[in-house]
Formats: C-alpha cells, structure tokens, sequence
C-alpha cells in the first residue's frame, strides 16, 4: 500500500462522535467534521452519499448506504472495492471486443469497417507498415512507422507474439488485433486500479474509468493506454512522494505518446507557488533520463527512422476532428480562406502556448493551491483541442485525468455522450468519402463539423469545472472527502475572527499568516478531526491532507512572494 493511500485506522479506546455546539460548523476540524458524504473522513468516500446524480438514481433503489455504516468497510465480504472495480473493467473489455465482432469475424476492409465502427490502427498498420512480414519493421533501415520509439517497440512485440497464437496461420491479422487488445485490456485494468490507489477517500470515482463509454469504443483504435497507464502510474508515485520513479514512468509514457510529458507543467507551478524545486527537479531528471534511455539506441543506430515521428507531427496538415480540419470543411461549403500545412503548426502550438501560459497565471495566482490533477488535465485538454488532430481514441488520454480532478458523474457522462457521437460521426465521414455512396446514402458534412464542435464544448466545460474548483475549492469534492481538505475555510475564519481554539488546534503559532496557517499545518488540524471523530490521530500521517496526487506539495505552504502578500493582506482584514 502506498504511504498516501487512505488506510483504515483502528478507533481509538473510548472514541466516540463529539456533540455539535452551536457555533460548530460542518467543516471545522475541532467540532464534528462532516463533509458532504456527512460522515467521518475514513476510509472511504460512498458516491450513494457524495454524488448527486448517484443518489439520485440509488433513491431509486432504496437509498443510499446508512449513516450507522462505515463507509468503504466491508468486513469479511469477498467483494472489495477494489474487486468490484476489476470486474466492471473485465466485463467493459467484453462489451468492447463484442462491438468489434463485425470486424473480428469479416476483417478489417473498407467501408465496412467504418460503417460498424471498428476501426483499428492495429490491423491496418501490421499490413501496411511491414510488420505482417518484419515483426521489427519499425526499425529497419528506411522504416516509415510514425510513432515513438516505443510504442515501436509494443508494435514489433506483438506482432512476435502473434506468431504464437494457433489461429495466426489462417487470419495473422486477427491475432495481431487479440495480442494486443488483451494487452489494452491488462493496462485498463491497471489504470482503474491506480486511479482508485490515486483518488484519496473516492476509490469508487475509479468506476468512471472502469465503464467509460470512451474507452469501450476508442481503446482499441490504437495503442494510446499504454501511455495513459504509464502517466496514471507516474502521477500515483509522485503522490506517494517517490519523484525520481515519477519522472521515470513520465519519460516512458513520453516515449510511447508524447502527451505524458505535459504532467511535467503541473509540477512545475506547484513549485513555482512553494518554492520547492527539489521534487520537480528530481521528477525532471527521472524524465528526461527514461526518455534518453529508450531513444537513444535508436537515435544513434537509425537516425531518419527515429526522426519520422517528428518530421510527421511538425509537417502534417490539419487532422481529422481538429478545429482547423473542421473549419476547412466549413470554409470548403461556402468558400472561404482555408488553413493549410505552411501555416498549421505555428497556429497549432501558439495557441497551445496561450493556453499553458493562462493554466500557468491561473496557478501560480489563485488563492489556494490547485490539487496535481487540476492542472494536469488542463494542460492536456489543452492540447487536445489545441492539436493538429483529434484522433477517435484521444478521448482515453482524458478521462483518467477527468475522474481525478472533476469526479462528478453528471458532468462525466454529459462529456463522454459527445465523445461517443464524435466517434460515430468521424467513421461516417470516413466512410462517405471511402465508399463513394451517393449524397442521400451519407451523413453531411455538417453533422461531422457540429460533431467535433460538441466534442470541444464538452472539453471546454469540463475544463471550466475545473478552474470553478481552482478558485472556489469548497467545490471540490475530492478536498471536500479528506480530513484536512476544508483547512482553509477555518484558517480564513481564524483570521478574520482572531479566534484561538483553530490555531491551538493546528499548531499554528502567533503572528504566522493565513497562507502558512492554510497550506503548513493541514496535517495537525486533519489529525484533530479525525480525533474528534474518535479514530486513530495517527492516521493523519497515512492520508493526503489536500491533494492525494500532491505528494512533496500536499500540505505545502504558499513561499511565492505574490502569495504570501496576499495571505497576510487577509489575515488583516477587518472583522465583519
């Protein structure tokens, strides 16, 4: 078990809940601490109690769970949350080879592999990149594959082990699609479990991931959970304060999908509010050093197959369901100026660019610190509508950074239902161009151009949920669940009340500001409140306090000078 990872404390002798006073509030860390769950802040956070949607619905079925219950408890009962997670994530995969039966049992020929909607990377690259002949194709002198070195490595080791399987004989190209579909499979799994491991007192948002629309279709487009498993397993470590083997797991998903890489960003104004370098530094290291270890080889060995991958992505011109592919096809209806490749990559990055340096204000300047996956998913929405293309299975890069940071299942499937008709909408625009049918047999452009505008909107809308959390974290429901995760609110109210019983109660010593009161001693204040629920204080120091992804900047106060100015002007203002 991860050092961060919430652990059910055994109660204290004569513990008990404590009588509310009048002046108590649902938040203080002195008085009863009830959260929106209403109930102590372990183990487990019960989304029948949390979720709206999800007690809503549970009404249906006779409530949620009882307030005489310990929430994530389950004694002796074989199925676990954990377990309960696996099998949600086995059964997915079924339902996603199920609706890949038409091309499973035909084969992958056009347009009939649009039209079913089972398109997949995998078949289309093992015949028409070499690898059905050349299993290490990929590295080949004159070798044309366009990914990363690793994810060449992935391809070329399927397609060794593809040769093992009985049926490879007579359909190769439906055992290469199995070898590495069960692969998909295996990492699903591992991304549920360590975002359940990474999601604090919720290891029940997990299940979002576990039954996501978006991967049940798109996960086997292409091998794009490799690099979502390694980011959510590097994200998991550095919460459980290990940077060195974080910016490690960071450089190989940045060698299998270029995206990984980006989480480098939320660090980075993480310790650009604390002032603490050390462990972005040693993330960095960790990063760049697995990254050199894998590219190296072949940099030094094969130069021009190395550089495809980045001779492509600079080149191109606008992708499928990017912004810029979507108003060319508008401009191509009514005639005006389109984007073409010249152009593409400094429209593409520079806007990129806008948006990092925006996230990177909006951290460094808000008042309380953003939790890790705040700004992680930020930063790779970002890119997503920002890129030169939205490819159908960019989707499975989003929604484990959106479980961690907005883990509301109203605003999940609202987001994951125009996803699901974005993916159907750019199979029948492929398909209208592939089969050549007439203009009533297909789908208009328009649908396909509104598709991908829907698609940007539902990004766009998580992404404000997310900055609503940044500046208001009394809407954050992950901060909300933990036992120090509301310290802010007394020590604002400790400020401006001059009242005493909080600052003895966190340690916080006279004349110290707000900011340091907020972000330094979360840890003592969690350990009061959990006291005062009549469990083990020492569990304090086994629970994130604000951030379980945060790591060396859980429970870090704010060193920034702007910050600290900040803090202090509100620890001076009047009485009200």
């Amino acid at each position: 078990m991860s050092p961060r990872t919430p652990a059910s404390g055994p109660r204290t002798p004569g513990g008990g809940p404590v009588t509310p006073t009048p002046d108590s509030t649902p938040d203080s860390t002195v008085g009863p601490a009830a959260g929106p769950d209403g109930g102590a802040p372990a183990p487990a956070s019960v989304p029948s109690r949390t979720d709206p949607l999800v007690r809503w619905m549970d009404g249906l079925l006779g409530g949620p769970v009882g307030r005489h219950t310990v929430p994530g408890r389950t004694g002796g009962s074989f199925w676990t949350p954990m377990r309960v997670l696996i099998l949600l994530t086995t059964l997915s995969a079924v339902v996603a080879v199920l609706l890949k039966t038409p091309c499973r049992l035909d084969g992958w020929t056009h347009p009939a592999v649009y039209y079913a909607g089972c398109y997949s990377d995998w078949a289309a690259l093992y015949g028409g990149r070499g690898l059905a002949e050349d299993p290490f194709a990929p590295f080949a002198p004159g070798a044309s594959f366009e990914y990363p070195v690793l994810m060449s490595v992935v391809a070329s080791l399927a397609a060794v082990a593809s040769r093992l399987l009985p049926w490879s004989g007579a359909d190769p190209t439906l055992a290469y699609w199995d070898v590495n579909f069960l692969a998909t499979a295996v990492l699903w799994v591992l991304t549920v479990v360590v975002t359940a491991r990474s999601s604090g007192r919720r290891p029940w948002d997990a299940a979002m991931v576990a039954v996501a629309p978006g991967i049940i279709l798109a996960g086997s487009v292409n091998w794009d959970l490799w690099a979502v498993a390694l980011l959510a397993v590097a994200l998991w470590l550095f919460g459980g304060r290990r940077p060195l083997l974080a910016g490690v797991f960071l450089g190989l998903g940045a060698a299998m999908k270029l995206y990984p890489v980006l989480a480098l960003g939320a660090l980075l104004v993480l310790a650009v509010r604390t002032r603490r370098w050390t462990p972005f530094l040693w993330t960095l290291l960790g990063t760049v050093a697995a990254w050199l270890a894998v590219n190296l080889p072949m940099m030094l060995t094969n130069l021009p197959a190395w550089s495809v991958f980045y001779t492509f992505s600079g080149e191109r011109g606008p992708g499928l369901s990017s912004v810029w592919h979507a108003w060319n096809v508008t401009m191509a209806r009514i005639g005006g100026p389109q984007v073409d490749a010249e152009g593409l990559s400094v429209l593409a990055f520079g806007s990129f660019f806008v948006a990092c340096c925006g996230i990177f204000l909006l951290g460094v300047a808000c008042r309380y610190r953003p939790r890790v996956a705040h700004l992680a998913f930020l930063v790779v929405a970002a890119f997503v509508l920002c890129n030169k293309v939205y490819s159908p299975q960019f989707v499975v890069w989003l929604v484990p950074l959106a479980v961690l940071a907005v883990p509301r299942w109203r605003d999940f499937l609202a987001w994951q239902f125009f996803e699901v008709l974005h993916f159907w909408a750019i199979w029948m625009y492929l398909a209208k161009g592939s089969s050549g049918s007439e203009v009533q047999h297909s789908m208009d452009d328009t649908f396909y151009v509104l598709a991908v505008l829907g698609h940007m909107v539902a990004t766009a809308y998580l992404m404000g949920r997310v900055v609503e959390q940044v500046l208001d974290p009394r809407q954050d429901p992950v901060r909300a669940s933990l036992p120090g995760g509301r310290i802010w609110e007394w020590a604002a109210s400790a400020a401006l009340r001059g009242a005493d019983r909080p600052r003895r109660a966190a340690g916080d010593a006279s004349g110290s500001s707000a900011g340091e009161a907020a972000g330094g001693t979360g840890r003592a204040a969690a350990a009061v409140r959990l006291a005062h629920l009549g469990l083990d204080p020492a569990a304090a120091d086994r629970l994130p306090v604000d951030d379980p992804l945060g790591g060396p900047y859980d429970d870090a106060p704010d060193r920034a000078p702007w910050l600290v100015a900040r803090h202090r002007g509100a620890a001076r203002l009047p009485v009200r």
